[in-house]
């Protein structure tokens, strides 16, 4: 039965297969090709473990350094990366075709916020009734929304009709 697969780089006697590699100390000079055994024994010689950095080159590129460290120091990389990483929410904002001036105007304010936040907004009108006869009223007060936040939005998605509601998403610029 085959061992199974670890995941990062191969170690110590963990790399089979080859006979020479390219050497690189725990001072980061190049010792130059180096029979395996000879780089194994070296390793264990200076406390440390021959790691397989490059294992698509030939010879493969090993270096002596202290795997336990160098296995922490890639999960701090990975989980620095992780935490800089922002996901983009989709915010939804509904609005009717009859909407007040004030009602308007806090609904913007929630739009605005969200793009400060770094979030999409889908802007959905929603139609009721005879208010389907008058898209026109709708598409009107996308096209007013467009227009008011033009400078920190762009349109991901122009405004569509689908069913009885009208849709339109805005990416933040």
């Amino acid at each position: 039965m085959p061992a199974p697969q670890k995941d990062g780089p191969r170690a110590n006697r963990d790399i089979r297969g080859v006979r020479e590699v390219q050497l690189i100390d725990d001072t980061g000079q190049n010792r130059g090709v180096v029979a395996f055994f000879d780089a194994l024994t070296l390793a264990e010689e200076a406390g440390l473990d021959l790691v397989e950095i490059a294992p698509n080159s030939v010879p493969p590129v090993c270096k002596l350094l202290d795997y336990g460290r160098f296995r922490f120091n890639e999960q701090k990389k990975q989980n620095e990366a992780r935490k800089k990483q922002k996901t983009v929410e989709v915010k939804e904002i509904k609005l009717r075709p009859g909407i007040d001036k004030h009602d308007y105007d806090t609904k913007m304010k929630a739009v605005v916020r969200f793009f400060e936040e770094g979030d999409k907004v889908k802007v959905t009108l929603r139609f009721r009734g005879r208010e389907m006869a008058h898209q026109d009223i709708g598409l009107r007060l996308l096209e007013r929304v467009k227009n008011e936040t033009q400078e920190i939005a762009k349109v991901e998605s122009e405004p569509m009709l689908e069913g009885r509601q009208m849709i339109m998403i805005l990416a933040p610029r």
